[in-house]
């Protein structure tokens, strides 16, 4: 199996190429440095590698210009330098094969869940619930369990919450207190995330994993790139949306031990954004699928500024470093270059702590995972050029690679079949209609005074009140309706439950 080049190391250790190996590239993986030291170009050319041997890439493109894997690039006196000094002879300008994908649906094909996959837990945390209104939430997804209600966009959502606020006595008996407020402030945060955009992101079609899986004819893996230059404003939506996604691969994908090369690798930009604010017990999932979905094939690499912005129990995951130059201008700075040295195998000729303050663009401090999964010691590396453009791309050329892919007869196209908000607007209707059905009254007559008159008038009602016998009919209809509704729908639309 061919490994991935990633460049020569520089003196002392000059002569020797650096590689990652394929059957430690599930180990995960971390790619650190300040702003405009090369960590993009880095993740380009690791993309570029992984998809040569076969293995699908998705990953997040912050700034616009990942999208560049996707057209050739073009060589330049600068780049026929590098290839001489690394020793490079085979290196061509080519494009990678890519899908292009976006939250929002417009810089590539809408990328989409249902409410009920994404679950109550990071929906909770995209909308900022506190504990209390996070139950409330629990509270509602088990409901449209029990009543088999389809949970697919932000429409069903709202339906069921206003479904648990006209019960919400009932609810509290059957399932734990709701209040009023915490519905409110519920419907309030969806009012937000709407706002932001993110009514396109849930509905169907919905995402199928093994569309970020695919390879080409030729045995190239096919490389996803998520559009998050507005997404990344969101911090919570592109945090949570990526664990989702991580998270649904943990749980979907068999065991399969070390292979000879992952099935996946995940690249996670700005990776600061899933930890900042967390809570422990998220922190704890995240740590625990970093940790066991190496078994299943995929590997996680994560790209930030300082390699403290991931937690020590994650950061232990990450077998292969790369690190590019960090600054010691503040006191932040000087204490994120300590950590970034102890992070490493120490390599006696040398001193990674004055190295990385000195790195060029371009260059980085590597160590990977070598024979039996011992990491190397670390080595001063001048990185390889990928060989794809090194920037943005333009909106035709965006437009050639989204129309040759095929998934947007799939995807493009949304989908709105009969869900919870639908079912209830219809037992609403049915319910309305049967209490507003007219009831038979008599003619006032005018021969009759006094108490009778009153009497009749309270019983049978007159032009302006309703009387005892419509009002008893109305609430007569309006139980026995709802009785009825719903063990039908119980009975016929019960298989339809939608998973959590």
């Amino acid at each position: 199996m061919q490994s991935i080049l990633l460049g020569k190391a520089l003196p002392p250790s000059a002569g020797r190429q650096v590689h990652l190996l394929p059957r430690y590239g599930n180990r995960h993986g971390l790619v650190a440095g300040a702003t405009g030291t090369g960590k993009t170009v880095t993740l380009m050319t690791l993309a570029e590698g992984f998809s040569r041997i076969g293995v699908p890439v998705f990953m997040a493109d912050v700034k616009g210009d990942v999208a560049g894997l996707a057209v050739a690039g073009e060589t330049s006196d600068r780049i026929g330098e590098r290839l001489r000094a690394i020793g490079i002879d085979d290196y061509r300008n080519e494009g990678s094969p890519t899908v292009f994908w976006d939250l929002y649906g417009r810089l590539g094909h809408p990328l989409r869940t249902t409410v009920s996959e994404m679950g109550p837990t990071l929906l909770s945390r995209i909308l900022e619930l506190n504990d209390t209104q996070a139950g409330v939430l629990d509270i509602v997804f088990r409901l449209a369990d029990d009543r088999g209600l389809l949970l697919l966009d932000l429409a069903d959502l709202r339906a069921l919450l206003g479904l648990v606020a006209a019960e919400r006595k009932a609810v509290s008996t059957e399932y734990g207190l709701v209040n009023a407020q915490s519905i409110g402030a519920i419907q309030r945060a969806l009012l937000r995330l709407e706002q932001d955009g993110a009514v396109q992101f849930f509905g169907e079609p919905a995402l199928e994993l093994a569309d970020l899986m695919r390879t080409t004819p030729d045995g190239r893996g096919v490389i996803g790139i998520l559009a998050a230059d507005q997404l990344v404003l969101r911090p919570r939506l592109y945090s949570s949306f990526l664990l989702w996604l991580l998270s649904e691969l943990f749980e979907a994908l068999p065991e399969v031990g070390d292979l000879d090369r992952p099935k996946l690798a995940f690249v996670f930009d700005e990776a600061h954004l899933l930890f900042k604010d967390a809570p422990a017990a998220l922190r704890q999932r995240i740590e625990q699928v970093v940790r066991i979905i190496r078994s299943k094939g995929v590997g996680v690499y994560f790209c930030s500024q300082y390699p403290d912005d991931v937690p020590d129990d994650v950061l232990g995951q990450l077998g292969n470093r790369v690190q590019h130059a960090l600054r010691a201008y503040t006191p932040r700075d000087q204490k994120a270059v300590r950590a970034a040295a102890e992070t490493f195998v120490a390599n006696p000729a040398l001193d990674v702590p004055s190295v990385i303050g000195v790195l060029g663009t371009g260059e980085a401090l590597v160590s990977t995972l070598g024979d039996k999964g011992i990491p190397a010691p670390v080595e001063h590396t001048l990185v390889a050029p990928p060989r794809c453009r090194m920037g943005a791309i333009s909106e035709a050329e965006r437009a050639r690679v989204r129309a040759g892919s095929p998934l947007g007869a799939k995807y493009d196209a949304p989908v709105d079949r009969e869900s919870a908000a639908e079912l209830l607007a219809r037992r609403a209707e049915a319910a309305s209609q049967q209490a507003g059905a007219p009831a038979t009254k008599r003619a006032p007559d005018e021969g009759e005074r006094g108490l009778g008159r009153t009497m009749k008038d309270a019983v049978f009602g007159t032009d302006r009140r309703q009387g005892m016998l419509e009002t008893m009919g109305k609430q007569a209809a309006r139980t026995l309706g709802n009785q009825i509704g719903r063990q039908i729908l119980r009975g016929v639309l019960g298989v339809f439950g939608g998973k959590r």
